[in-house]
């Protein structure tokens, strides 16, 4: 068996002219927190469906926990816990009894599951409402209660499939340290899909940025920052015109690592931000241009994904259906 939680080899998900998943190769190691960022529709859900079983890959291979995703299905299903992305709860059972259904799903005796239950109850601060319906829960409420039944047949691997979509700032936040402390405290490892920046920086020790099925660039976050090679400055002018004018001039500067525009927008990346600015508006100065503002930061995600992408994280809906109705199909039956 291998040594990795995963591996996968030129993994492919095609639907008729789409391709979902094209030739994904990644390989994440036991004890990792490991993120799949991108946007809507980029393919991560379609990733943890075959990782998890639930959609058989068109072409390569995957191992989860050392077993092989086509040949021993069942084995990888028993190594693993899934929080999907829409809520699977049963909104008429209470807390208590969704987790006890999902131990007897898995094969735990009566006081396996009571143990494990007072266990991860008491993981997600939800031991006072086992006994409520979960229809009375709130959105942060019922994500934890779904983290728990994840985590009530002791997985090696847990799969957060958008975890905290659709929660508000704080709720996303409490999320947030509780899924840090599974894998920093308890020591679960875990893949995690997002599009949300701050959250696959906050949690993540590497990240993969994924774009239209396909792996761009990986890294840890510090590293995926540094590779873009200095601060961003961003310039508005004051017309195309000008910022036009202002790229051709600064285009060849050799402390200068990346330079782009988009409209009157020049993003310029350098090596000590600071000290390029007064050279920039010096040199504006002497060419006659306008700058309307001038912004200064430190590389951040967005910055990465933009470099890689050419285009800012998109927040669509996700690729036409295919994937997620077939998952809801199977989760119903």
């Amino acid at each position: 068996m291998s040594d990795a939680a995963i591996h996968t080899e030129k993994i492919t998900k095609q639907y008729d002219d789409l391709t979902a998943v094209d030739n994904i190769d990644i390989t994440v190691e036991k004890g990792e927190l490991f993120g799949l960022l991108g946007p809507n529709g980029a393919g991560k859900s379609t990733l943890i469906s075959m990782l998890s079983t639930m959609l058989k890959p068109t072409s390569g291979r995957a191992t989860v926990w050392g077993y092989d995703i086509r040949a021993e299905p069942t084995k990888v299903r028993q190594s693993i816990g899934v929080v999907f992305q829409e809520t699977t709860l049963d909104q008429k059972l209470t807390g208590r009894e969704n987790l006890d259904l999902h131990g007897r799903l898995y094969g735990l005796n009566r006081k396996q599951r009571s143990e494990r239950i007072k266990e991860v109850l008491e993981l997600v601060e939800l031991s006072k409402w086992e006994n409520e319906i979960v229809q009375k829960y709130s959105g942060g409420m019922m994500r934890r209660l779904e983290i728990a039944r994840g985590l009530m047949h002791y997985p090696d691997l847990l799969f957060l499939d958008e975890p905290t979509i659709g929660l508000d700032p704080q709720t996303r936040n409490h999320i947030w340290d509780y899924i840090r402390e599974l894998n920093v405290e308890k020591k679960i490892t875990m893949v995690l899909t997002t599009h949300y920046m701050e959250e696959a920086d906050r949690l993540c020790n590497r990240i993969a940025i994924i774009d239209h099925g396909r792996i761009i660039t990986m890294g840890t976050p510090s590293e995926l920052k540094s590779s873009l090679g200095g601060d961003i400055i961003t310039l508005g002018l004051g017309s195309e015109a000008d910022a036009g004018m202002l790229l051709e001039r600064f285009g060849t500067r050799p402390e200068v690592s990346n330079i782009s525009l988009a409209g009157s927008l020049v993003r310029i990346t350098a090596a000590h931000g600071e000290r390029a600015i007064p050279d920039i508006l010096r040199t504006t100065e002497q060419l006659g241009l306008t700058i309307e503002s001038v912004n200064l930061h430190k590389p951040t995600l967005d910055d990465v994904f933009l470099h890689y992408t050419g285009k800012g994280i998109r927040d669509e809906e996700g690729t036409p259906g295919k994937p997620k109705g077939r998952v809801r199909r199977m989760l119903r039956r």
